[in-house]
């Protein structure tokens, strides 16, 4: 294939405009450079954006999975990107080479679909949770795993063709594994590279007010949308035992109650169980999808 062209989208709520432009400088700065660069201010006005970026303004928040569907429609408009970066508002790109790595990556391999960043923060440490497996010891360790980091990663444009996108009813949390259950059953690959890092400050979800009772949903919708009949019950059991096990507040033990129940109730889109093939790819990457 011809050498892959990288567009860049960024989400933005306007609270961070210095991290943006610093995000923005490292993106202009690395020798290779992106064929677009998109940024979306979800529910927010963008002033003063560097010459070069091309701004969209929402009226109102779509959260991450609407906002990033907005960015991927616009750069498909321009109709010459063949890889999207998307990347975190608050992140940086510390070393020039990230654009070059990713399009050397896409085109060694046709059917590469989802590649992940490394997060780390400004000592370089990389917390458990942004490594993208059950087995997060090692940080450096790279290889196919079956969910990816939303604050940094790189997604085939023919592969959000084929798959349809984000899951805008989501708004936020669990979006990346909604994505790539779809693009591995589908049988597109789904890499993390840790060599690909995006630095980031130390931070935790539960910093977002609605993170407890989106999260039990948004699983919940997760698992009726893709999970074969059997698997539903189980996948849900698992985590229900996990979330009591780990959650220490009894305020976000309510909020993630009062989320599973509304997933229960209500639809986060179609149905389209996974073939049972592809539970047997997940597990043999070492993670099945029942946790």
């Amino acid at each position: 294939m011809t050498r892959p062209r990288v567009g860049v989208a960024v989400l933005t709520m306007g609270d961070r405009m210095p991290e943006l432009l610093a995000l923005l400088a490292s993106v202009a700065e690395q020798d290779e450079g992106a064929t677009r660069v998109v940024v979306v201010g979800n529910g927010t006005p963008l002033p003063g954006l560097p010459e070069g970026v091309t701004g969209v303004e929402l009226t109102e928040n779509l959260g991450v999975s609407g906002g990033r569907n907005v960015a991927w429609h616009r750069l498909r408009e321009f109709g010459d990107v063949d890889v999207l970066v998307d990347l975190d508002d608050d992140g940086l790109l510390v070393e020039a080479d990230v654009f070059r790595r990713i399009a050397d990556l896409y085109e060694a391999e046709a059917r590469l679909g989802i590649v992940s960043f490394r997060i780390a923060d400004e000592t370089g440490a990389t917390q458990r949770r942004h490594v993208p497996r059950l087995r997060a010891r090692d940080p450096m360790r790279r290889g196919p795993v079956t969910t990816f980091l939303g604050g940094g990663h790189a997604l085939s444009m023919p592969m959000l063709e084929e798959t349809g996108g984000w899951p805008d009813a989501f708004f936020f949390t669990h979006e990346e594994t909604d994505l790539a259950w779809r693009a591995i059953d589908r049988g597109w690959d789904v890499v993390y590279e840790p060599q690909l890092v995006l630095q980031h400050p130390r931070t935790s979800p539960a910093r977002h007010a609605v993170y407890h009772r989106m999260t039990a949903r948004n699983r919940v919708w997760l698992a009726k949308r893709h999970l074969p009949a059997p698997l539903v019950p189980v996948y849900l059991g698992v985590w229900v035992a996990l979330t009591v096990a780990r959650t220490r507040s009894l305020a976000g033990l309510r909020a993630w109650c009062g989320g599973f129940a509304e997933g229960i109730r209500t639809s986060g889109g179609p149905r389209r169980p996974m073939r049972w093939r592809t539970v047997w790819r997940m597990t043999r990457l070492g993670r099945p999808p029942v946790v």
